[in-house]
């Protein structure tokens, strides 16, 4: 088992800074961060978390490093259907239903759908059965040859961008799960070129074709700001918006987007399906 001095010189490499860079961040000498990594100076909790905080490390992350030091862990990991977080799961419903007509996703750090609005169904109707058995995976429907992919029209684009991200992830913070995923579906075409059709000087968007038609659509991320919880750390929201009038007035028609029903969220997680 590595020590956290150890491990916090693997996060500063990672992150590419010196001792001395992150000495000046965390406003310690460069003397003891050497000390802590070196295992010359036993660290307090509140050094190791000022240093982890300095360093971007995920909270599951600084748990790890607080065990390394002889520490209790500090952040909780609770389930998002649970009690404790019910509030948090309540504000992520409130966030994609007030996204309608247009569609939204919430998935955590292994792109597993956690919970969607009502405006995806149509293009979940594309996709075979299998890959909407729980857990279902965000990045698996979007580049499965039984998923999103053969009705995106930018399918290169869309990969190059999912590659990066998925990239981005791994360097923040590695995980065997997702590099799995990663080899799985993103390992085999690093070489491909994308393919810039629909692009602007602004965005890139998905191309989708459905219902006989094209859909241009761009995205935004959200996350929760300062969460204290591992689950609410790992947590995005994906929104995506009409990028041309054509596909604005798809989602806004009668009949269009989202099908009528309760106005209720879809929880994929949760046993009733709501």
């Amino acid at each position: 088992m590595n020590t956290v001095g150890e491990l916090l010189r693997q996060w500063r490499h990672s992150r590419r800074l010196s001792q001395l860079d992150l000495a000046i961040a965390a406003d310690v000498s460069a003397r003891h961060v050497s000390l802590v990594e070196t295992g010359k100076s036993h660290p307090s909790a509140e050094m190791v978390l000022r240093l982890a905080d300095q360093l971007d490390v995920p909270l599951r992350d600084r748990n790890r490093l607080l065990l390394a030091a002889g520490f209790a862990p500090r952040y909780a990991e609770r389930s998002l259907d649970g009690e404790a977080l019910s509030a948090a799961r309540e504000a992520l419903g409130r966030v994609i239903r007030a996204h309608e007509p247009y569609p939204a996703v919430v998935f955590d750090r292994r792109w597993d759908i956690v919970m969607t609005n009502r405006a995806v169904r149509p293009f979940f109707a594309q996709v075979a059965p299998e890959l909407l058995r729980p857990p279902v995976n965000f990045a698996r429907l979007g580049l499965d040859p039984r998923g999103f992919a053969p009705y995106i029209v930018n399918l290169a684009e869309v990969r190059a961008v999912f590659r990066g991200r998925i990239a981005h992830q791994l360097a923040v913070a590695p995980d065997a799960q997702l590099t799995a995923l990663y080899e799985e579906l993103l390992g085999h075409d690093a070489g491909e070129a994308p393919d810039r059709r629909g692009a602007s000087d602004i965005v890139i968007p998905m191309i989708f074709r459905l219902d006989g038609r094209e859909l241009r659509l761009f995205s935004t991320i959200t996350t929760f700001g300062t969460p204290l919880d591992i689950t609410l750390d790992e947590v995005a929201v994906e929104s995506y918006y009409p990028a041309d009038a054509e596909t604005a007035a798809y989602f806004t028609q009668p009949g269009g987007g989202a099908p009528a029903d309760d106005g209720s969220p879809r929880c994929i997680r949760c046993g009733n399906g709501r």
